[in-house]
Order: structure tokens, then sequence, then C-alpha cells
């Protein structure tokens, strides 16, 4: 790999899942892309545009489709480092591949693709890219990324759906529930106002309980015995957002989700963030995920009954 960091998990707290107060025990899927964007401010001064990411750039870069693949988790504390550099270039895009590694093992913790637009700041028009920085990228080319950090279950190439195919109206017409809703914060906002991209995933991992919390309770009920009762999560393997629009202080986030693929060792949802006063989309994405055993660290699988009951109760049809 072409560019090199070391990043803090030091202030990674164990994480508590609110629903049933169970200690986790690893980092959250929003620290992940956290880091990522950290990642990506530091390949930016690789690039020759220190600036882009500071209040007075012209321009900026914003993520338009992402895809993550997390393999390993990472615990509160231990070292990572970062490494990646370009896949592909456009007139005014790229995209970015980033690698989180275990420092002390060296192995992979998670994978980013991440496709990237280059921006005027205030307008969001595309800026193309200069003489100058297509000759960094060129210095700074992935031509062979490793086979164990490619994309499985999520085709990240795939055409997303059109804006004009999303919306609350069409999410209700199919049966698809709300199961989260906030307001965003000053906090959560960047120094052009533009709510963090972190927060997206971090919305979607809150909400999730609200939809599968009884179902995995279930699973939960059914693997454990009178003298071994288990203790449960939920871990994502792999995840693809594709943004849309970026809401600000004060707008509002409503998060509809369904179910994409069953299987016994793993599912899949498909999640709409949408602005309640507009019907329209902020985000769409999709996750692959497992239940697993938070003493063994294994997953758990759902018998027939299970998978028939998350699909009695939760509607489909939703696609990234």
């Amino acid at each position: 790999m072409v560019f090199h960091i070391f990043l803090d998990t030091s202030f990674v707290s164990t994480q508590l899942d609110h629903r049933t107060h169970i200690i986790i025990g690893h980092m959250n899927v929003r620290f992940y892309v956290n880091r990522q964007m950290e990642g990506l401010q530091i390949f930016s001064h690789a690039i020759g545009l220190p600036q882009l990411f500071k209040p007075y750039s012209a321009s900026t870069l914003l993520p338009v489709d992402q895809h993550i693949r997390y393999m390993k988790e990472i615990h509160a504390g231990k070292p990572i480092y970062m490494v990646g550099g370009i896949l592909e270039v456009g007139e005014d895009e790229a995209v970015i591949y980033q690698e989180l590694r275990h420092t002390v093992s060296d192995e992979p913790a998670a994978s980013f693709r991440t496709r990237v637009r280059h921006v005027e700041a205030k307008t969001l028009k595309g800026f193309p890219w200069s003489e100058a920085t297509l000759e960094r990228f060129e210095r700074l080319r992935v031509y062979d990324p490793p086979e164990k950090t490619a994309p499985r279950s999520i085709d990240p190439s795939a055409p997303p759906l059109p804006d004009s195919e999303i919306s609350s109206k069409i999410a209700e017409e199919l049966g698809v529930r709300v199961i989260g809703r906030c307001a965003v914060p000053l906090q959560h906002c960047d120094i052009h106002g533009r709510m963090y991209p972190e927060f997206f995933i971090g919305r979607i991992s809150d909400s999730v309980p609200n939809l599968l919390g009884p179902w995995r309770d279930e699973v939960t009920r059914s693997a454990s015995t009178e003298d071994a009762p288990k203790r449960t999560g939920g871990a994502v393997l792999e995840f693809r957002m594709v943004f849309r629009r970026w809401p600000r202080a004060g707008d509002l986030i409503e998060v509809r989700s369904g179910l994409g693929e069953v299987k016994p060792k793993i599912h899949s949802l498909v999640h709409w963030l949408l602005d309640p006063a507009t019907g329209k989309p902020w985000v769409t994405a999709q996750a692959y995920a497992v239940t697993f055993d938070l003493n063994t660290r294994k997953v758990i699988p759902a018998n027939p009954e299970h998978m028939a009951l998350l699909q009695k109760h939760t509607a489909t049809g939703l696609r990234v």
C-alpha cells in the first residue's frame, strides 16, 4: 500500500447495547467510519490538497458511495493503523481504498472502498482535479488490493436506485415502518455544516434493535439452556452506503428498514434514511449481519422457524 497512518483507539470505550444493556466489547461501526474519514483527511495532504477539510477551503471531498467489509473485531485500546491508495480516478471523482489493520498481528480489521467527489464547498458542484493532483494520484495507485478484503455479499459496483424511486411515500406503500427518528445536533456537523458520514451509520446502528430486538431475543432463548444461558449481540459483516443529500443542524432523519436476504447464519437489511419534511432520501444503505455469542465470539445460527419469523414480521421491497 502507498500511504500508512497510525490511529489511536484509546478513546473507544467498551460499547453498550442500549436495548439489552449487554456489553458488546468491540468498536461500533460508526467509529470505523470516523477513523476512515480521519484517514481521508490525512490522505488529502498526500495528494497535495491539505486545505480540503479546512474552514476557508473553496473545495472539499464528499463520499458518494462507500463499501465497508468488517473482518476482525477491534477492542478498546488496541492499536491499529491504516494503509491505502487510489483504485480509480475520474474527472472529479476517485475511488479510494483504505484498510484498517491491527498493529500487533498485522491482520486486517476492515476495508473501505469509497467513491469520493471533489466539489465546491458551498454549492457541491463538481470541481475537476488539477493536473498536479492527477499526477499525485498516479503515484498512489493500488492495482491489487488483497483478495481477503474484497466485497463478498454486496456488489459495490451495482447501480444504486435513482432518487426518484426513493421516498417516504414509497416506503409506506411497501409497508416499511419507521424504526428510528432523530434530529441533527450542531456537534454532529462538519466545518461546512453538513452531518459527518459516521452519524448516518450510527443512526442505523441505534435504530436496528427496535426492529430486530424481539427476534434476536427469541434466537438467544432458543440457543440457551438452563445451565448455559447465552449472551448475544449483533455484528455487521459488510455495509454499503449511498450518500444522496446532506442534512444540517436542525434537520430531521427518519430510518426505515426492510428485510433483504435471510440465511441461517446471516441476514441483510436495507435502510432508507429519509427527510420526513420532504420525503426525500438522505442516504440509502444495505448491511449484512449475524447474531453472535458474546462469550465464544462465534455466530449463532437461526433455525428455520426463526428465519420464517423474521420474514413474517419484517417488510421487504427496499433496494439501495
